[in-house]
């Protein structure tokens, strides 16, 4: 094959800079390992310094049909030199495994964004079970873009054909010489991999030797075939970041590394009670690992038992923990109401996904805050907190744990599918930073008698071992006299002990920061209020439109309930304010509720989060 080398001048290297942020989706058929090769890609990604944000897109069905379009799996990365919050609007490269990859991708991809496709998977067959009547890869209907297609199929298998492998166990090293490929697009190193794959079939090396030989092969591809044109290599330089060790975390790993964290600076061991749920399930499992932090995990028979174990370890002096996504949360509802009667700290995490019902397992949605809030029988005030990203849920629940404790009472901390399957860098904190906040619990009755409901300035009730001596009390789901906590029905006490519960609730509120103004000034035109897994492409919108000079602001909100103090005088500042949520207003209704302002809504319940072009859109519209 002849090629020409031409010597590019620093001029013609200033004109045609490297991008500043590149986004990537590969997408394939659920049995291509998509999530695996994205994972890789990631891993690599953060090792060569950049800054990431990744979108795990996957199929409810266990095992799709193979070749169809809802059996899709995809994996989103953006990554680059400067900051990153969102996994991107649309990919500047597509990876497209098979037709219908190709078919439920391609219209994200950025006009003039580069297809890389599988030639040998365009099958006939293929081609009708994606709904294809004629070849995209030779029709001319992908021309707004720029198209490259060989056969990976084949030369994966040409690759391993030396080790013996049959075909089918071949091909499933495809997603190893795709992963090869796009590491020699991006100018990253393939040990990392190597190693991964070796010490992953350690008790299988020809499937690590067949594996490495299909991620070399990708990897020269990329180097030897000189297709030119739009297939070219590219370096995004490191993102400038502060010195310190860093980590790559999903969000229920987040979350797993939070929940130990805030049982230790409570100086109590931890008892997770759970059962599997999409997309809740990663937490069990991380918690799992981690049985040298004073961690018991119980996988219950189902959710009721879950958490019924988790407050029955909060009654015995440990940390009781529960998840479960929004079906499994509306099961423990009875139990969350018995630990609010009982006043027992218990931390609730709420993996949300879309619904109702089994709704969208395994896609993301916000549609749990009125469940959060409000959903149980009874006045049932209850904190509830959101987490904003992967890294964020860190501290998100240590703060969980720390209003359980102190204020004796379960606390649920929301995220979504989209923050526990998303991927980012964590700078990995200095412990020595967080105040702890040890629990004491009460050992000897006080000189004028042992109260069970007596209160302190927070309004909490002590916290008794059982069997411990001279503390005898009754504890459970009928309602207890005021300090005695013996049964009483009498509506006055009933009265006295739903407002005592709602205003300990309530004065959280005293003991939270107030809420800052993210992005912006405290006063202006246009506010927009988010919370949960909005925070990126709010804040890009906001701070775009805002180098373009609009009256815009961004606020964020961590807790949810109570409201942080002073948030009705910051909205009160603004002459107009937006909410975006991935619901059909709900936020958007307690803040009318609480604070009489037209507080107007921006919603989306697709499964998918929220693109950065959507909410400009609205500011523009907001502003016109």
């Amino acid at each position: 094959m002849a090629s020409a080398v031409h010597e590019v001048t620093p001029e013609e290297a200033s004109s045609h800079p490297e991008p500043e942020a590149v986004v990537v989706r590969f997408a394939g058929d659920s049995g291509d390992g998509m999530q695996l090769t994205g994972g890789q890609f990631t891993l690599s990604t953060a090792l060569a310094g950049n800054d990431l944000a990744t979108f795990p897109d996957f199929p409810a069905e266990i095992r799709a049909p193979q070749g169809t379009t809802f059996g899709v799996s995809a994996f989103q990365i953006n990554f680059g030199s400067t900051s990153i919050e969102t996994a991107g609007d649309a990919p500047d490269v597509l990876i497209a495994m098979n037709p219908a990859a190709l078919k439920m991708s391609v219209g994200v991809l950025k006009p003039g964004g580069l297809i890389i496709a599988d030639e040998g998977e365009f099958s006939a067959r293929n081609l009708a079970k994606a709904g294809y009547d004629a070849n995209p890869l030779e029709d001319g209907s992908l021309a707004k873009w720029q198209l490259v297609h060989f056969n990976i199929s084949q030369l994966t298998l040409d690759a391993v054909k030396p080790l013996g492998l049959g075909n089918k166990e071949a091909l499933r090293c495809k997603n190893m010489w795709t992963l090869g490929l796009a590491l020699w697009m991006f100018d990253r190193d393939r040990k990392p991999i190597v190693d991964w794959l070796n010490a992953k079939f350690a008790k299988a090396p020809e499937l690590a030797e067949a594996n490495i030989a299909a991620l070399n092969a990708g990897h020269a591809y990329g180097e030897t075939a000189e297709i030119g044109g739009p297939m070219k290599q590219h370096h995004i330089a490191a993102a400038p970041v502060e010195p310190g060790l860093y980590r790559t975390v999903t969000g229920a790993e987040s979350i797993s590394l939070g929940l130990v964290a805030g049982a230790q600076l409570a100086s109590l061991s931890m008892f997770f009670g759970g059962y599997p749920i999409t997309p809740a399930s990663a937490i069990l499992h991380h918690l799992s690992r981690l049985k040298e932090y004073g961690v018991t995990t119980f996988q219950a028979e189902d959710e009721i038992a879950a958490i019924a174990s988790a407050i029955g370890a909060s009654y015995a002096g440990s940390l009781g923990v529960t998840s479960s996504s929004g079906p499994g949360i509306a099961l423990k509802t009875e139990a969350i109401g018995l630990a609010i009667m009982t006043e027992l700290p218990l931390v609730i995490v709420n993996s949300q996904r879309g619904g109702p019902s089994t709704g969208l397992p395994t896609k993301t949605e916000q549609s749990d805050l009125y469940q959060a809030v409000y959903g149980r029988n009874g006045d049932a005030p209850m904190p509830v907190i959101a987490a904003c990203s992967p890294a964020d849920a860190f501290d998100c629940a240590i703060e969980a744990v720390r209003l359980a404790v102190q204020f004796m009472t379960p606390v649920m901390l929301l995220t979504d599918g989209y923050i526990a399957n998303a991927a980012e860098p964590w700078k990995v904190p200095d412990m020595a930073g967080y105040k702890p906040f040890p629990v004491e619990f009460l050992k000897e009755a006080p000189a004028d008698g042992f109260k069970p409901y007596a209160r302190d300035d927070k309004l909490k009730r002590p916290w008794v071992k059982p069997g411990t001596d001279g503390l005898t009390h009754r504890i459970g789901g009928i309602e207890k006299a005021v300090d005695t906590g013996h049964i009483d029905y009498a509506p006055a006490n009933h009265q006295a002990m739903t407002e005592i519960r709602r205003d300990k609730v309530l004065g959280i509120a005293n003991h939270v920061p107030e809420q800052e103004v993210t992005l912006g000034e405290a006063e202006g035109k246009l506010v927009i209020v988010g919370w949960g897994s909005t925070f990126g492409p709010i804040h890009q919108a906001v701070r775009r439109q805002r180098a373009k000079g609009k009256d815009v602001a961004h606020i964020h909100i961590r807790h949810i309930w109570p409201l942080p103090r002073n948030l009705g005088g910051l909205l009160g500042g603004y002459e107009k304010i937006l909410v975006p949520e991935m619901n059909t207003g709900q936020l958007k209704t307690v803040l009318r509720d609480q604070y009489l302002v037209d507080a107007q809504p921006l919603n989306k319940i697709s499964g998918q989060p929220f693109r950065i072009a959507e909410i400009e859109a609205a500011i523009e519209e907001a502003l016109a």
